[in-house]
C-alpha cells in the first residue's frame, strides 16, 4: 500500500509544499507499481502458464473487437457467434468441453452459406472465368477531370505505374467527355477498367473506378497522399507484376470491393520482382502500400516501400457504368404561355423522329456497346445517420 499524507495535496495551500508532497505521492506510486511488476514477471517466469492465462484474460477494447455485427459478414454465422460470446461469458474454455449441459450448435439449424452463389453471379464473374492469357495484365485507362493541374499529373502518373496495364490521357473538356460516354468508348478499345482522379483545391481528393464494360462503379475519397519522392528511402519501382495483398474484406459489400480491385492486377504475378502492393482494410479506411521484400534469412525479412502510399474511403457504389444525363435529347421547343395550365404538349411524329436519330447519333449508343444510363443506380451509398455507433462499419 501506498503511504500517503492524511489529506489531499490540493487542500495544502502553501504551492511549494503542496507541489513536494505532490511530487513525493507520484514518485511513491509509481515505484509501489513497479514492484508489483517485478513480483510478476519474476512468478511468470517460473510458472509460463500463469502469462499465458493473464494474456487470454486481459484483452484490450478496441474498436475493431467490438465491432457490431453485421448480418452480411461472410467469416461468421450469426447463431454460431451468438452461442460462442454467451458461452464465452458463462464458462472458461476447460469447462467447456466437460459441462454436458454447454449448447451446441446443430448444423441443420445454420443458414447455407451463400458465398459460392453470390461470387458466381457477380459483376466480376464473367472477368475472371474468361480464358484470357493470365500473363497479359489488364488494361486501365487512367484519366482526370476537366480542370487538372500539375499535382493531379504527378499523381496519375504514380498511378501508371503501380498498374502494370495503365494507360494514362489527359481528358478533354466540353460535351461527348463525360465520364460515361468516356466509359462506353474505353469499353469499346478493350479496356477493362477506367480510373478517373478528381481534384479539389488543386489537390487529388477522390478516385473514381469503373469495372468496363458493364460497372459497377465505386467512388472513393482520396487523403493522406505521399508521392515517393516524399518517402525516405524509398525504392524504385520496376515493371515487374507486383502480388495483391487484401487484408480486411469480411462483408459482401467489401468483398465485392475487393474484386474489384484484383481487376486492376494480373491474375499471376511476377515473384522474382518481389513487388507487393497491399491494401489493408481497417474501420472502412483502405490503406495503400507497397513494397519490395527482401529476405535477410530464413527466419526475417526485410520491406523497403517503394511509394505512393494513400488512404481511400468507399462513398457509393453503383450497379452500372457512370449515368449521362440528358443524352441524345433534343432542344426544347420554343413555347409561349396562353393560360391552359391543363394542355399536354404533346411530341409530334416529325419531333420524335428527330429524337431518335440524335440518339443513334451520340457516340456510345445503342447500336453498339452499351449505353450509358440516365440515372444512377445505387447498390451502396455512405450517408451519417448510417454510422449510429463508432463500432459500425461496412467493408
Amino acid at each position: 500500500m501506498v503511504s500517503g499524507p492524511r489529506f489531499e495535496p490540493s487542500l495544502i495551500k502553501n504551492k511549494a509544499k503542496r507541489e513536494d508532497v505532490y511530487r513525493k505521492k507520484k514518485k511513491a506510486k509509481s515505484q509501489d507499481k513497479l514492484q508489483r511488476r517485478l513480483a510478476q514477471a519474476k512468478l511468470e517466469a517460473q510458472d509460463p502458464a500463469t502469462k499465458q492465462k493473464r494474456k487470454a484474460e486481459n484483452v484490450p477494447h478496441t474498436l475493431d473487437n467490438m465491432r457490431e455485427f453485421d448480418p452480411s459478414i461472410l467469416t461468421a454465422e450469426p447463431q454460431a457467434q451468438a452461442q460462442a460470446s454467451s458461452s464465452a461469458l458463462q464458462l472458461d474454455p476447460l469447462e467447456k468441453s466437460q459441462d454436458p449441459d454447454t449448447p451446441t450448435l446443430d448444423s441443420s439449424s445454420v443458414p447455407p452459406n451463400d458465398t459460392a452463389a453470390d461470387i458466381a453471379s457477380d459483376e466480376f464473374a464473367s472477368y475472371f472465368e474468361s480464358v484470357l492469357d493470365p500473363r497479359v495484365p489488364p488494361k486501365v485507362l487512367i484519366t482526370t477531370g476537366f480542370k487538372a493541374t500539375k499535382v493531379t499529373y504527378d499523381f496519375c502518373d504514380e498511378l501508371s505505374t503501380i498498374f502494370p496495364g495503365a494507360e494514362f490521357i489527359r481528358r478533354k473538356k466540353g460535351k461527348g467527355f463525360e465520364m460515361g460516354k468516356v466509359a462506353v468508348w474505353a469499353g469499346k478499345r478493350g479496356y477493362t477498367n477506367l480510373c478517373v482522379v478528381n481534384e479539389d483545391m488543386k489537390k487529388p481528393n477522390a478516385i473514381t473506378i469503373v469495372h468496363l464494360p458493364n460497372g459497377p462503379t465505386a467512388y472513393f475519397k482520396l487523403t493522406s497522399i505521399a508521392n515517393s519522392k516524399r518517402i525516405r528511402g524509398h525504392a524504385k519501382a520496376t515493371t515487374h507484376y507486383p502480388e495483391l495483398v487484401l487484408n480486411g474484406f469480411v462483408t459482401r459489400l467489401g468483398h465485392a470491393v475487393g474484386r474489384m480491385f484484383q481487376t486492376l492486377f494480373p491474375p499471376m504475378p511476377e515473384f522474382q520482382g518481389r513487388q507487393v502492393v497491399t491494401l489493408h482494410n481497417q474501420r472502412d479506411f483502405l490503406f495503400f502500400r507497397r513494397h519490395r521484400y527482401a529476405f535477410r534469412s530464413t527466419e526475417k525479412v526485410a520491406l523497403q516501400e517503394i511509394g505512393p502510399r494513400f488512404t481511400l474511403k468507399l462513398r457509393w457504389l453503383t450497379k452500372g457504368i457512370p449515368a449521362v444525363q440528358h443524352m441524345g435529347e433534343p432542344a426544347k421547343r420554343l413555347e409561349f404561355d396562353n393560360g391552359d395550365n391543363d394542355r399536354v404538349d404533346e411530341q409530334s411524329p416529325q419531333d420524335a423522329e428527330e429524337a431518335g436519330k440524335g440518339e443513334q447519333s451520340e457516340e456510345g449508343g445503342s447500336k453498339q456497346g452499351v449505353e450509358p444510363p440516365r440515372q444512377n443506380e445505387y447498390l451502396w451509398i455512405w450517408k451519417p445517420e448510417l454510422e449510429t455507433t463508432r463500432r459500425t462499419f461496412f467493408l
